[in-house]
Parts: C-alpha cells; structure tokens; sequence
C-alpha cells in the first residue's frame, strides 16, 4: 500500500471527519487503478518483463473477460478492496 493512501486509511479510522473522508477518497481516486491501466500495463513489454510471458497473458485474459462484463477496476485484491470502498462513498 503507498504510504500516502495508508496515512489517509489511518486518519478516516481515527477520525471520520469529512476532510480525513475526502482524503481517503482522493488518494483511493490516486491509487485504485482502472482495469484498462491494468490491461495497458500487463500488455506492455514492461508489464511482461515483471509479471513473466505466461503470467501477463493470463493478467490479459482474466482482465478482459471481466471488462466484457462490466467491470470496471483491477481486479487485484488491493485494488478491489479500494474500489469497493469507493463505491460505496456515499455511506461513508
């Protein structure tokens, strides 16, 4: 977790006043990456150079068959986690 998106976790925890909220939901709108970020990075040269051939190619997979359903965010746990507390900001 980047340490500026852990900072503002922590102060909405201790404090859920609206400038500790709109911080957290700045640096969620920061951090939480789409899922084409997710698609252009695994489909790039430095996305397979880091996740290996073979585990791009199943990044791509896996992220496009959840773009055809409507999905909107990267699909990893950190990312998913973020996205979901965005969703529901309202109730924040």
């Amino acid at each position: 977790m980047q340490p500026e998106l852990r900072a503002a976790a922590e102060a909405y925890l201790n404090d859920q006043s609206k400038a500790n909220i709109d911080s957290l939901l700045n640096m969620l709108d920061k951090y939480v990456s789409s899922l084409d970020e997710t698609l252009a990075f695994a489909e790039s040269d430095t996305g397979k150079k880091v996740f290996g051939e073979e585990t791009a190619a199943n990044m791509v997979k896996l992220g496009r068959e959840l773009k055809a359903k409507g999905e909107k965010y990267c699909f990893c746990p950190a990312c998913q986690a973020g996205a979901a507390i965005y969703q529901n900001k309202e109730s924040l």
